[in-house]
């Protein structure tokens, strides 16, 4: 009888909890008012024959290299960031190599890091989430062949300072030090282009949150180009479709539209902690475009009476030192507004503050 290897019969099964996904999205982080105009228009005008041809994925790449500021064989487009994390396990990753990942972080850096064989070592996050820097320098060892940090991380919202990120990549200049920056655009930090200094640094972004291109599943992945040479390898060369890279240069121009959006983001952002702070509820100052809290044993109740008011937030009590903890993404300004008042209703209807205080 076939079987699959061991380490894919091992692995977990993720199943993102998309069901029913009606009202007002605050669950996945993802864009909530949709992408920039300009990319429905490039969308409308594509033809038969666009849709008929195998994709290009170079003349793209080049106009997105453009606008990150690297060269062209620094950059590779990937089906979301999700891709890129596979591409970088499988390039990277013996069986029994070791991965150090900081939990609670990203699901996926462990699914693809044990599909090639990987024995995945998990950090703690330090004290209220922070960057662990020291307890990931003393766990370093020949074997650890990846370290894979989301900066900021989710769910936490907490980033790390590029300075211990470099002094780790320097520590292991023969492990692969991927860096996702997937909320990079609400958090302004960067590690682009520090791999002329770290030639072990890769660093990824994805189009998903501040472009509203999530449906599309787009991302990029950078790094020297010796590193990428050998990730184009492992990637197919019709990894992205056609209609996500037909739209990407029309994504990319309206900076206006993305600049807007995480403005209004970041501003519900320090909203929404501020009104925590007033009524006394635990959270973690974020860096993205969400906010981690802990409501305890009412955390479930008050998922469930937020989704009867059509707003969805997202329920982490399973990931490590999580326990009670919902996340909630913001969005623009009148949507955060809905949120606050609709957060003030909930809390009081499940006895979380008193029934007297008021927005």
């Amino acid at each position: 009888m076939l079987k699959p290897r061991t380490a894919v019969q091992q692995l977990p099964t993720y199943h993102p909890p998309l069901a029913g996904r009606t009202g007002l999205r605050l669950d996945f982080n993802e864009n909530t008012v949709g992408c920039s105009s300009r990319v429905l228009e490039r969308l409308r005008a594509l033809s038969p024959e666009d849709l008929a041809r195998y994709p290009e994925r170079e003349p793209i790449e080049a106009i997105a290299a453009g606008q990150f500021k690297v060269r062209t064989a620094e950059l590779l487009l990937t089906n979301g960031i999700d891709e890129a994390i596979h591409l970088v396990c499988e390039t990277y990753l013996e069986p029994g190599d070791e991965v150090l990942l900081v939990v609670p972080t990203f699901s996926m850096y462990e699914i693809f890091a044990s599909a090639p064989g990987g024995r995945i070592t998990k950090v703690p996050a330090g004290v209220n989430f922070s960057f662990p820097t020291q307890t990931i320098l003393r766990h370093l060892k020949p074997a650890t062949r990846l370290i894979a940090l989301a900066n900021p991380n989710n769910p936490t919202g907490a980033a790390a300072s590029l300075a211990d990120i470099a002094l780790i990549a320097r520590s292991a200049p023969e492990t692969a030090i991927l860096v996702d920056e997937a909320y990079f655009e609400f958090h302004g930090e960067t590690m682009l282009r520090r791999w002329e200094e770290l030639p072990n640094l890769l660093v990824a972004r994805t189009f998903s949150k501040a472009y509203g291109l999530a449906g599309f599943r787009l991302g990029v992945l950078m790094g020297s180009e010796a590193q990428m040479s050998a990730l184009r390898k492992v990637a197919s060369p019709y990894n992205v479709n056609g209609i996500a890279l037909a739209c990407l240069e029309e994504a990319l121009s309206d900076h206006e539209h993305v600049e807007r959006y995480v403005e209004q983001v970041c501003r519900g952002r320090e909203e929404l902690q501020g009104e925590l702070q007033s009524l006394n509820i635990p959270f973690w100052p974020s860096r993205a475009n969400f906010v981690l809290l802990r409501l305890g044993e009412a955390n479930a109740a008050f998922v469930a009476k937020m989704r009867e008011r059509g707003i969805l937030v997202r329920d982490r009590s399973r990931d490590p030192g999580c326990q009670g903890c919902v996340r909630i993404t913001l969005g623009s300004e009148p949507q955060n507004k809905q949120l606050l008042s609709t957060l003030h209703e909930v809390l009081r209807e499940i006895g979380a503050i008193p029934q007297a205080v008021h927005p």
